[in-house]
């Protein structure tokens, strides 16, 4: 089986979704990115991120009938069939994006950034001071949290920092 690999790309950077200087959002198999574009019905004051799962492509070897076997009236071969060797490429499961929400680029104050270490040193996965930036040692950390719910990536969700306590949890309509 054969899977293509998407190439490790930075995250594009745009305007207020713009990210922290270090944050690749790359990942695996697939690629993590921030994106100006929101899912459809997003509010326009939000900020999004893609995750984009690769296609994953099979080739699958067949054996095609050039001419079909000669018979005597009596059954008896006269002539084999003769047979063509080819492979095909088939795409076993289609590219997939998945959305995230991400906290925007003003809501990354240095107060917000603080918070965030020290609630991520709270569980262990921060072991640096806390400093209000963005540091490579946290987005380290970042990917740590995340990384045990399925979301390889350095790139802070708006999920993760609820889980975190540190944005509120919206209340659902009674």
């Amino acid at each position: 089986m054969i899977h293509f690999r998407t190439a490790a790309l930075g995250i594009i950077l745009l305007g207020a979704c713009e990210p922290v200087a270090g944050n690749d959002g790359s990942t695996g198999p697939g690629m993590i990115r921030l994106t100006a574009e929101r899912p459809e019905g997003a509010a326009p004051d939000t900020c999004w991120g893609k995750k984009t799962s690769p296609a994953i492509i099979e080739t699958v070897e067949r054996e095609v009938l050039l001419q079909p076997a000669q018979t005597s009236s009596d059954g008896l071969i006269q002539q084999p069939a003769v047979y063509q060797r080819e492979s095909v490429q088939e795409i076993v499961k289609e590219r997939e994006d998945t959305w995230f929400q991400v906290p925007c680029a003003a809501e990354l104050t240095p107060e917000f950034v603080s918070s965030l270490q020290r609630a991520l040193a709270a569980r262990g996965v921060y072991p640096g001071p806390v400093t209000g930036e963005m540091s490579v040692r946290t987005l380290a950390a970042v990917r740590r949290f995340q990384r045990p719910d399925g979301f390889d990536s350095d790139i802070l969700t708006v999920a993760t920092a609820r889980k975190l306590g540190l944005i509120a949890v919206e209340r659902q309509p009674k």
